[in-house]
């Protein structure tokens, strides 16, 4: 946790010029929050864009979500900043702030959903609705990281591929 003190010294800003930029130090967390998933989705889509396959895109898409997702797995690019994973800055902004939250995760989501279609349209997974099996796969990826972070043995929490395993076997019909 830091303080709104420990941004302004950090940040060489006035607590005015601070104050002209945020409300207050959730509005300062949703900013950091909707960065964080804005830089998610494009390297999400950009690495799914690699693959040629319905079940292959979908497949990268849920590592690399997860990797997003554990603070020890996620993604970092040369010059990004060492944000939080996307989960920590959910798990304190969602009760206060879900529309905002929901906003936020919307390319992610949409993402999903496209990939879902595709998967579906060629026949590799079976669902009755795409949409719905967009939330339950997400649910499930973005929940790994909660319950990962209660189980204090690192070879008993659950892995990406573990993951993509047991939603493909969901998805499988």
């Amino acid at each position: 946790d830091f303080t709104i003190q420990e941004v302004i010294d950090r940040s060489n800003q006035s607590l005015r010029a601070f104050y002209q930029h945020f409300n207050g130090k959730d509005e300062l967390l949703l900013a950091l929050f909707e960065e964080t998933v804005r830089e998610a989705a494009n390297d999400i889509r950009e690495t799914v864009d690699s693959e040629t396959t319905p079940l292959e895109r979908l497949h990268t898409f849920v590592i690399r979500l997860h990797e997003w997702c554990d603070p020890e797995k996620r993604p970092r690019k040369r010059g990004s900043h060492n944000r939080l994973p996307i989960m920590d800055f959910m798990m304190r902004l969602v009760a206060d702030h879900p529309e905002r939250v929901k906003a936020a995760m919307a390319p992610i989501s949409s993402t999903l959903l496209q990939l879902l279609d595709e998967s579906a349209a060629a026949g590799v997974i079976m669902v009755a609705d795409t949409r719905h099996a967009a939330a339950l796969v997400q649910q499930t990826v973005l929940s790994s990281w909660m319950a990962d972070r209660l189980v204090h043995n690192p070879r008993a929490r659950a892995t990406a591929e573990e993951t993509w395993a047991f939603c493909l076997h969901g998805l499988s019909g």
